[in-house]
């Protein structure tokens, strides 16, 4: 088992969610998740890091077709930002793009999530690795990982 994926069912066994570990395969991008995993392309929560100009890391979850809007994510994080690039998020977060869990980070982000997944009575979470994902309750989910909930996407 990668580190990765060791430390995500970490943390969700620390947080008491209940949540479901699955190996579905190739879930590298939100559309292949959602074909990966049987369900609809919003169902998918998708990290998205970002980097403001102050350094700080900031994670934006959404749902998988909605896309993020940069200048509505500036404001709610209080920055300017850009897109971490792969060695940053890997440095402070432990993931490798395509992996990137709203949970176990090595450096907790700043977290928001897009209120589109509150739509759904389950949705799917990268779990560390590009193949594996963790489906859980969207409000458990946006609470154990001290989410705000607010308006960042187009």
């Amino acid at each position: 088992m990668s580190k990765s994926l060791a430390r995500v069912k970490r943390a969700i066994e620390h947080c008491g969610l209940r949540a479901e570990v699955l190996n579905p395969g190739p879930s590298r991008t939100a559309e292949a998740a959602a074909q990966a995993c049987g369900c609809g392309l919003d169902q998918i929560a998708k990290s998205l890091i970002f980097q403001g100009r102050s350094g700080a890391i900031y994670l934006f979850v959404t749902a998988g077709g909605n896309r993020l809007d940069l200048a509505r994510a500036s404001v709610v994080a209080g920055e300017p930002l850009e897109r971490a690039d792969a060695a940053t998020v890997r440095a402070r977060t432990g993931f490798a793009i395509g992996g990137v869990a709203p949970i176990g980070h090595l450096s907790a982000p700043t977290i928001f999530a897009d209120p589109r997944l509150m739509d759904f009575d389950t949705v799917y979470a990268a779990a560390g690795t590009p193949d594996h994902v963790f489906a859980v309750e969207p409000k458990a989910l946006i609470e154990a990982c001290g989410a705000r909930l607010a308006a960042f996407t187009r």
